[in-house]
Order: structure tokens, then C-alpha cells, then sequence
């Protein structure tokens, strides 16, 4: 199986990238850096994986999914990373997988008749990730949670607009990229899996951020590995 991986900033690929070991190669792709491994899953067939850093924000991550799907046929998209905690039990590093996204920034309502953070071929605001990379992510680490991420190009510091997202939507964490990354690779029928770690609680902001995103990045490599062993096992 041919499984791109995707992280938005250089401390969370960093922890991967130690995680995994020296790539088989690495390659730079307009404007890309992509490192190739191999990867045997309990013994099972090889998967290949493509790891690259997006960037920050929705526009990017959508960049570095489409150029994973159309370089490298990557046939799963698995995207993890460091996010903000909505709510009191959303603890520093609390690792968590992806249910659902929503995309709170996104309005077109004035002109579709639509709620606001709809696309309109879709059946509500929620995207729904995919059930068997979800179940199977779940049962390869039964500590994960799943959750509603609030995707948005927007760094929510502020903790009133933190429990807003959680009120409005239901989100038990924000970040910037998971509704880019989502919406590229559902148009090309490319299932994705989401897990993340929180490096902001409800209450923190910047100075929290700043001090956890590397210990963060690391416990979300670290369930994300075991998941992606959990995944290789079941599609292999």
C-alpha cells in the first residue's frame, strides 16, 4: 500500500522522521521535500510511505496532498500533527483520532442557502473521515479518542473562542489544515486517517504552544506509528 503522510510543521516531521530512521531516499518535488521508507507491518507486504511537510494552513496541506496522490499514487493520506484542546479533558499531549472535521471558517451560505461551514456536495457541515482507517487506527491504539476537529486558517490562542469552537460545533480540538487535507483527497476517492496530539489546552495559548509542540509532536509520531501498523496489517 502507497501511504503519503503529512505534517504542517518541521518539529512534528522531525519526530517522525526519527521515529522511522533513514529513508530508502529522499526527494525534492516543486518545492517538496519528501523522504521514502519501506515498511513491513507485523510481518505483512511492504508499504511504502511518503513523508512531507506542508506548511501551515489549509492551502498548503491541500498542496502537499495533491502532489502525494499525483507523484506517488499514494492511496491513503494519513495526516498527524499538534492541535489546540477545546475542552478541560483535552489535556497536553492527549492523542486523539479523528472523527470528523469541520470547516468553521468556510461560508458560502449567502449564496447557497446553506448553514455556514458547508460545501454544498456534501450532506452537512461535518466531513466524515474514513471508517476503516479510523477502526482500524482505533483498534491498533485503544487509547485514542475520537473527536471533531474545527479546521480553520487561524491560530486560536484566545480560551473564550477555544470553548466558542467546542459550543458551536461540538470540536473537541482545533487546528489549521485537516479540512485542505480532507477535501483534496475525498475529491480523488483517497481515504484519509487523522491522529493528533494536543500541545495547547483550553486555557493555554502561544507561550503553552511553544513550550509542549515538540513533546506534543512526538506522542502523536508515536500512536501514529502503531496505527499505521494497524492499518498496514488490515490493507496489505
Amino acid at each position: 500500500m502507497k501511504i503519503g503522510m503529512i505534517a504542517a510543521m518541521k518539529s512534528e516531521l522531525e519526530a517522525a522522521l526519527e521515529k522511522f530512521g533513514e529513508p530508502i531516499r529522499k526527494e525534492e518535488y516543486k518545492g517538496f521535500e519528501i523522504s521514502v521508507y519501506s515498511v513491513s507491518p507485523n510481518g505483512q507486504a511492504p508499504n511504502e510511505i511518503y513523508v512531507t511537510r506542508s506548511g501551515a494552513g489549509e492551502i498548503y496541506a491541500a498542496g502537499a496532498t495533491q502532489m502525494l496522490i499525483d507523484r506517488y499514487g499514494a492511496e491513503a493520506i494519513v495526516n498527524y500533527g499538534v492541535v489546540g484542546g477545546l475542552t478541560d479533558d483535552m489535556k497536553i499531549t492527549r492523542t486523539v483520532v479523528v472523527d470528523k472535521i469541520v470547516h468553521y471558517d468556510f461560508d458560502v451560505s449567502f449564496i447557497d442557502n446553506c448553514e455556514p461551514g458547508r460545501y454544498v456536495n456534501y450532506p452537512d457541515i461535518y466531513l466524515e473521515t474514513d471508517r476503516s482507517l479510523l477502526e482500524a487506527a482505533l483498534k491498533a491504539v485503544p487509547t485514542l479518542e475520537k473527536v471533531i476537529c474545527a479546521s480553520g486558517d487561524k491560530f486560536i490562542a484566545d480560551p473564550e473562542k477555544k470553548r466558542e469552537l467546542n459550543r458551536k460545533y461540538g470540536a473537541k480540538i482545533c487546528e489549521m489544515e485537516s479540512a485542505g487535507i480532507f477535501l483534496t483527497a475525498d475529491r480523488a476517492g483517497v481515504p484519509v486517517l487523522m491522529i493528533k496530539a494536543v500541545s495547547d489546552s483550553v486555557s493555554g495559548g502561544a507561550d503553552e504552544f511553544a513550550c509542549m509542540v515538540k513533546e506534543a509532536a512526538e506522542e502523536c509520531v508515536r500512536a501514529t506509528l502503531a496505527a499505521l501498523a494497524g492499518v498496514g496489517g488490515k490493507n496489505a
